[in-house]
């Protein structure tokens, strides 16, 4: 049926007229109903094969809007990839780092200069280690068994000298005191010192320099770039022997 206004049938009688206006209104109802469907594109998440350039991922930040035709299940497994870890890197050594977690590490600043000074060692590669390491977090652990400032390991902290890692000075001692080690193994080399501190002096000769893991290689950066700002930020240190 036609949804043109329907007129006044002579004869016809009240009920009847009555019913053909409701029919005709419903009508109406429905051919808006089909244009709106027939002009708007809902929004829906992307879960296929994405298009050249575009992220194969559905970003974890944004949820499906009202209307959206993908389901429940499939956002869910996309956030799940995009949040999820990559375990294809070649293998390296397990990071010891974990770098943001104390502050600027100010509060530190003294004993690091102390100890760098007594071991001959730039207090600004000190600092950046501990920034690396452990974010200046004192109680930092790693599920690798490291802890404290320094991070250092059961074995290395015991033969440091040091009995308690989580106690601030005893982990910059003794971290000073295994970097001051590495530097006299690797004959003054910063980066060599720095990619034995992360990586083992094993990993470190075995390459005859820093090993081709991007975790130790991203570490020694790492460190170097936050000794960089470090010395920016404190002009009047002097450095203590390293380039």
């Amino acid at each position: 049926m036609s949804a043109s206004a329907i007129g006044p049938v002579t004869g016809m009688p009240e009920g009847e007229l009555a019913i053909a206006q409701r029919v005709q209104q419903l009508q109406a109802l429905i051919e808006q109903a089909r244009q709106v469907s027939a002009n708007v594109l809902p929004v829906a998440v992307t879960t296929g094969s994405p298009s050249a350039g575009a992220s194969s991922v559905a970003s974890p930040n944004l949820a499906p809007s009202a209307g959206s035709q993908a389901p429940a299940g499939d956002f869910a497994a996309a956030l799940q990839a995009a949040t999820a870890t990559d375990a294809s890197s070649p293998s390296a050594p397990e990071s010891e780092g974990m770098a943001g977690g104390g502050g600027d590490g100010g509060e530190y600043d003294s004993v690091i200069e102390q100890a760098a000074a007594r071991y001959g060692l730039d207090p600004a590669v000190l600092h950046g280690l501990i920034q690396q390491e452990s974010g200046f977090d004192p109680g930092a652990q790693s599920s690798a068994g490291a802890s404290g400032l320094t991070q250092l390991m059961p074995g290395t902290a015991s033969s440091m000298g040091v009995a308690n890692p989580l106690n601030p000075t005893e982990s910059i001692e003794g971290g000073a005191r295994y970097l001051s080690q590495l530097m006299s193994q690797f004959g003054g080399d910063t980066e060599d010192a720095l990619a034995a501190y992360n990586a083992g002096p094993g990993a470190v000769r075995q390459y005859g320099g820093i090993p081709p893991y991007a975790e130790t290689q991203s570490y020694v950066s790492k460190v170097l770039g936050y000794a960089g700002a470090y010395r920016q930020t404190h002009p009047t240190i002097a450095a203590g022997g390293l380039a």
